[in-house]
């Protein structure tokens, strides 16, 4: 293999040290915590990590000692205990196999090959993980906007996370700006002519990224911390270069773009297909997913039946009329139907549960239970005429009749406000 560019002859130990952390770090990291960066990957993914799985729960039990056994891995939180455990090993991994590595190749003047192939790795990480982001900012799917039931949700019972996504979700044109921002990220890191600008706007996205998870507890902020050193490490190469230009006034020389080639011709040739192919592959495969949840779970998916939100007019419990007072946690004030299986009620004394919503547009029937209790269930047949939905059946052993009437989402202000170019006074409510 051959480099077209000139590269330092000799490495400093510091910098050879830290050469063989990060290539064995960043190796574990992104086998450990592929991301679904390549085709197909989480399905492999699922049998390799079993035993680890083991071992971290081994770790977590015999070696640090903790107070509760290791159950949950790597799903909706990527912020378990089971992931920093995880994180843990990777570093010692990573720190045993550079010192014992020191040792024995400690005559190696340079590694500048490996350094090579490990940023395109990192790039490569990076780049489609910020086209997955992007992408589903775009098309508008990870930030939903607000449905009835966030609408009726009093603000201080809001969790940090609700308040972020709620925050996000609402406007469409900043979900566009900040997809554009995460897609072109993607796109510069693909490319070594781009890559250095590539790191430095993923350093900022990812960095916008991280400051969200951390100020308002999300539980992705490993992730997104490593995202941001994957970033500086990209840049590591060109510090002096970056220092040079942005603080001290001074020339920068041109950057070392060279690419690492093979003598045989058909390997490069192979290796500039699988870049191209594994490029087009992140682009149009994630747009077709992302256009196809986007009609199953997006904002411009199908509502479901009876969607929307109801204030409770009439409440009649076991054929007593239940006066609407405040104090009462039981008498139902209003009703959410927000997305296909989900609705939630909020009760006299603001409180709100959420239920699973089972309904039959045949024969006008309501199954709902709690996430926590699949067991009991409340059962309703139901009438709509107009704008009034009337609910009859049993609900927790008792038989309800309720009337309800439909509140037009249009009259919230966050939903009707909309954009203003001129503003005489600041609308702030």
């Amino acid at each position: 293999m051959t480099n077209t560019a000139d590269e330092p002859l000799y490495w400093s130990l510091p910098r050879k040290i830290a050469c063989r952390f990060f290539l064995v770090f960043f190796i574990l990291y992104v086998t450990l915590n592929p991301n679904g960066v390549l085709p197909k990957v989480d399905m492999v993914y699922e049998y390799y990590i079993e035993p680890f799985h083991w071992l971290v729960v081994w770790i977590g039990a015999h070696i640090l000692h903790l107070d509760e056994p290791i159950t949950r891995f790597t799903g909706g939180s990527g912020d378990t205990t089971y992931d920093y455990v995880l994180l843990l090993f990777m570093v010692f991994t990573a720190a045993v196999s550079a010192a014992l590595w020191s040792v024995i190749d400690r005559k190696a003047r340079n590694y500048n090959k490996l350094f090579y192939w490990l940023t395109v790795i990192v790039r490569y990480y990076v780049a489609i993980t910020m086209v997955v982001y992007g992408g589903v900012k775009i098309i508008k799917l990870q930030f939903p906007g607000p449905s009835p039931d966030r609408l009726i949700q009093p603000l201080g019972t809001m969790s940090p996370m609700g308040l972020a996504w709620t925050y996000m979700g609402y406007s469409t044109g900043f979900n566009y700006f900040t997809g554009l921002a995460e897609l072109s990220c993607g796109l510069l890191l693909f490319f070594r002519r781009t890559a250095t600008l590539g790191a430095v706007v993923g350093l900022v996205v990812a960095g916008n990224i991280m400051a969200i998870n951390y100020c308002f507890d999300v539980p992705v902020k490993l992730l997104s911390t490593m995202l941001v050193i994957m970033c500086i490490f990209l840049l590591s190469k060109d510090a002096i270069r970056l220092i040079n230009f942005f603080f001290l006034n001074k020339p920068a020389e041109a950057a070392n773009l060279g690419p690492h080639k093979f003598k045989a011709r058909w390997k490069n040739i192979t290796l500039c297909v699988i870049k191209y192919v594994l490029i087009i592959y992140t682009l149009f495969g994630n747009a077709m997913s992302d256009v196809q949840a986007m009609k199953e779970y997006g904002d411009k998916a199908k509502k479901p039946p009876l969607y929307g939100l109801y204030n409770v007019q009439s409440f009649v419990r076991n054929k007593d009329t239940i006066a609407p007072l405040t104090t009462d946690a039981s008498r139902w004030n209003k009703f959410t139907i927000n997305y296909p299986g989900a609705a939630r009620i909020k009760f006299m004394n603001d409180s709100l549960t959420r239920y699973n919503f089972e309904i039959d547009t045949v024969k006008h029937t309501i199954v709902m239970n709690t996430y926590a209790d699949t067991i009991n269930k409340a059962r309703f047949t139901y009438q709509v005429k107009k704008d009034t939905l009337r609910l009859t059946g049993t609900f927790e052993q008792d038989s309800l009749h309720i009337v309800m009437e439909k509140y037009p989402l249009e009259k919230f202000i966050l939903i009707n406000r909309g954009f203003h170019w001129v503003n005489e006074f600041p609308f702030n409510r």
